[in-house]
């Protein structure tokens, strides 16, 4: 999925870069309204594990292998805003230290996976809990239902670019049949790690997953006798 240098010509690497910074403008102003002193820590915590989880990779099938993308999961847990944020950060570390991704690329890296994968799995997420039993199950199902329809998205980017701006002879048809149907496989993976993740967090503290609505705290009300 990280797009290397040469493969997008300069034009429409510019142009993505472009509406990758204004997609985390948008994403830094949302980020400010949604997150507090109790889900900004998650926030942190959910960008370090999503690098470390994407360095990991499994096998899909003829020799590829593919791994978490982490945008419906980070959309899940803290917000689709803090989400593209957390992403973003995730990328630009990978791009620039340890060269996973290409400079002149991270632009359309952070479209295609901080704005077009956490956005399309949020989506999705709100879409399916709508019509599931408000219960912490319907949050893992619609969660990873999100997380395997983000991917195959998030590649439906690339071939966008590639249409517009791809620099190598193989025909569009072909990049989208091949891109589309290995991160399907890719997208099951997704969707695994993101139900068990995210059912782990339910299991403990279901209070800081955002996706979680109408979980509340109880409180405890003490009265001295």
């Amino acid at each position: 999925m990280h797009i290397p240098d040469g493969f997008i010509d300069l034009k429409t690497s510019a142009t993505f870069a472009g509406a990758a910074v204004i997609g985390v403008g948008a994403a830094l102003r949302g980020a400010r309204k949604q997150l507090d002193d109790q889900s900004a820590p998650l926030a942190g915590l959910t960008a370090v594990f999503i690098f470390a989880v994407q360095m990991l990779n499994f096998p899909v099938a003829a020799g590829t292998s593919g791994h978490l993308l982490g945008g419906a999961l980070a959309a899940v847990l803290v917000g689709p805003y803090a989400a593209s944020l957390a992403l973003t950060v995730v990328l630009l570390m990978q791009g620039l230290l340890f060269a996973d991704g290409g400079l002149s690329a991270l632009g359309l890296n952070i479209f295609n996976m901080s704005i077009v994968g956490v956005w399309t799995g949020y989506f999705v997420f709100i879409f399916i809990k709508k019509f599931l039993p408000k219960k912490k199950s319907s949050i893992i199902i619609a969660g990873a239902l999100g997380a395997f329809i983000s991917v195959p998205m998030a590649a439906a980017g690339f071939v966008l670019e590639y249409a517009l701006g791809g620099t190598a002879t193989f025909s569009v048809t072909t990049v989208l049949g091949a891109m589309v149907s290995t991160h399907i496989l890719i997208g099951i993976g997704e969707a695994l790690i993101t139900g068990l993740t995210v059912s782990a967090v339910l299991a403990t503290r279901p209070d800081l997953v955002f996706g979680y609505k109408g979980a509340k705290q109880e409180l405890e009300i003490r009265t001295n006798s």
